[in-house]
């Protein structure tokens, strides 16, 4: 607990002298009170007291009765600062806007030199978090992040300005490590973020694709860059590549952290090895099934004790991330559709895989591949009996 001699110190910090301090700090603690009573609470030497209420009064934070003997009160605390507090907002908001202008105009003295100092600023690791608050809440366009996991704790923390950021329809699009997806942190993000995952190290934040913040992981220390043209077209341009290529998680935020770990290990496995393991499966024996549940379990992901229901939606939810497909069951017809927004057999290895799942459960299937050159491709996995959900 705060002491009161300790909030009466602090108050000096408002404009009050020590006396003042004491007096209001009593005043709030006891009530109403005589002003020899305000003497003896707070040690206030007799000769003291009345001048002190008469600058408290004049301060509008206590008031004094105009009967004997003189009753005094302290002014709610909310009431009795708002204005100063207000005050000194209105002071540091004016002292912003005036370095604002300095920079333009500094900016336009360079531009009409013909020159365009090139400038960084270093932040040590406790001012890092208010500096990144303050140029997310800044930014105008965008906001494109690549983090690791100490970036990443620092965004979640930010909530609030990235809320504000998106209702000011700022594109904000994050890319992080896979191992994240699905934490704790990750899920703190407001969900407009747009997320996706790729093998990255390290924390590079671009602000309307001009101002670069850079942390470094190992110490929490940053560094500002501004008008660097050569490095923030550089910087975009890798964003944009690695934004290209990166696995959305848009499907995998309302997933535990193990499930969405582990469709993500299959969609890697499957990604970087599937398609060319299935190809060189049908080269070296046509007649020979090709065993994905196999090949996944040599990539460190055992399928075979989920259900069918379990694996449906699996690879559905790996489809719509990876081709922006879909896999679906109808019973009616009592077969797998699976269909993917891109051609060249990306749909095939899950096909496979759901081929290869149902064999193992002892049905007969039949497939059928049809690919339309403009609308992607469709799979139908006939089955030769009902599913069993369970």
């Amino acid at each position: 607990m705060v002491k009161g001699q300790d909030l009466a110190v602090s108050l000096e910090e408002f404009g009050l002298s020590k006396y003042e301090a004491q007096a209001y700090v009593t005043l709030i603690t006891k009530g109403t009170i005589s002003a020899a009573e305000l003497a003896y609470y707070s040690n206030l030497p007799r000769t003291k007291v009345y001048p002190t209420l008469l600058k408290l009064e004049k301060k509008k934070i206590a008031i004094i009765s105009k009967t004997k003997p003189i009753m005094c009160t302290g002014i709610a605390p909310e009431d009795a600062f708002d204005e100063l507090v207000q005050e000194h907002i209105n002071k540091v908001n004016g002292m912003n806007n005036l370095v604002t202008k300095l920079k333009e105009v500094s900016e336009d003295s360079k531009k009409a030199r013909g020159s365009e100092e090139k400038r960084y600023f270093h932040l040590t690791p406790n001012y890092v978090f208010k500096q990144l608050e303050t140029m997310i809440e800044g930014s105008k366009t965008s906001i494109h992040v690549i983090v690791d996991s100490w970036g990443l704790n620092l965004f979640s923390q930010c909530k609030e300005s990235l809320i504000h950021a998106i209702r000011k329809n700022i594109d904000i699009k994050i890319i992080i490590p896979p191992s994240l997806v699905g934490s704790e942190t990750f899920r703190a993000i407001p969900d407009d973020v747009k997320i996706k995952c790729a093998d990255v190290s390290q924390n590079s934040i671009m602000f309307d694709d001009s101002e670069i913040l850079m942390i470094n992981s190992n110490n929490g220390k940053g560094a500002i860059f501004l008008s660097t043209e050569v490095l923030g077209t550089n910087q975009a341009k890798t964003f944009e590549q690695t934004w290209k290529n990166a696995i959305k998680t848009n499907n995998l935020s309302d997933m535990t952290k193990i499930d969405a770990q582990e469709t993500l290990k299959i969609i890697q496995a499957i990604n970087e090895n599937g398609l060319g393991f299935v190809l060189n499966s049908v080269l070296q024996s046509k007649n020979k099934e090709i065993d994905m549940l196999e090949f996944l379990e040599k990539n460190g992901v055992d399928l075979e004790a989920k259900t069918i229901d379990e694996i449906i939606t699996l690879v559905d939810s790996t489809l719509q991330i990876t081709c922006s497909g879909q896999a679906r069951y109808e019973p009616q017809g009592n077969h797998i559709i699976i269909e993917s927004k891109l051609n060249s057999g990306h749909s095939l290895p899950w096909a496979l895989l759901l081929e290869g799942y149902l064999h193992k459960k002892g049905f007969k299937t039949k497939m059928m591949y049809n690919n339309h050159n403009h609308s992607g491709e469709k799979i139908h996995i006939k089955v030769d009996s009902k599913l069993d959900s369970n």
